[in-house]
């Protein structure tokens, strides 16, 4: 764990410790839903996907104390006085990405899809593009708390990754409704496939807000 160097803010060794371990979280919450969703895709539900459900879903709860605590105490402690509403809307932002991960595997659980083999290889790939756009997030997030100048040459990759995730969703949209699938398995694959791209579309979201932040921290 690479330890957050926080120079421009009167801050305490534990509130870098927490914005890293938060950090942390949602980079290993990343790499367990790509290796989870890809799991599903390839062999539908069963033990592996339970367990990385369950690792995501520790994941997602940590996320949500660690965001409390931070919370508390830049305003107990009065730490980041002039950029306290950033960093929390950057937290905020870490949280819902928790929350998507966490809600796309709580989909899949209930309704335990089945996806034609014809779909795989761009689902995965879309599964990967939405996974690299988070790490993307995070590696923006760490380096708006260093230099924030640098936490923009990270932004456009987000972007970037948000846009192949919406073009391979899109595809694989169009390649379902043209085929001979009945309606009712179409439309569920759809909204799989959605929540996927939705994912990426948070993270986008998050890289526009970090873009805002590091800018003003930089003036």
């Amino acid at each position: 764990m690479a330890e957050l160097k926080i120079s421009p803010f009167r801050t305490t060794k534990v509130l870098r410790a927490q914005i890293d371990e938060l950090l942390d979280v949602v980079s290993k919450a990343a790499l367990a839903y790509k290796h989870g969703m890809s799991h599903v895709i390839r062999s539908s539900w069963d033990d592996e996907a339970e367990e990385r459900f369950e690792q995501v879903s520790n994941f997602e709860t940590r996320g949500d104390q660690l965001h409390d605590m931070i919370g508390r105490s830049l305003f107990s402690e009065m730490l980041l006085p002039d950029r306290s509403g950033d960093v929390l809307g950057l937290l905020g932002s870490l949280d819902r990405l928790l929350d998507e991960m966490e809600k796309g595997f709580v989909v899949a659980r209930i309704e335990r899809p089945t996806i034609p083999d014809e779909l795989h290889e761009k689902w995965l790939g879309c599964i990967a593009m939405v996974a690299d756009t988070i790490d993307q997030v995070v590696l923006a997030a760490r380096s708006y708390f260093r230099d924030p100048q640098t936490a923009l040459d990270h932004i456009h990759k987000i972007h970037f990754f948000e846009k192949e995730t919406q073009r391979a969703a899109l595809q694989i949209m169009e390649q379902v409704f043209r085929s001979d699938l009945p309606l009712d398995q179409k439309m569920q694959i759809r909204g799989h496939i959605w929540l996927v791209y939705r994912l990426a579309d948070v993270a986008d979201d998050a890289g526009d807000e970090l873009a805002i932040y590091a800018v003003k921290r930089s003036v």
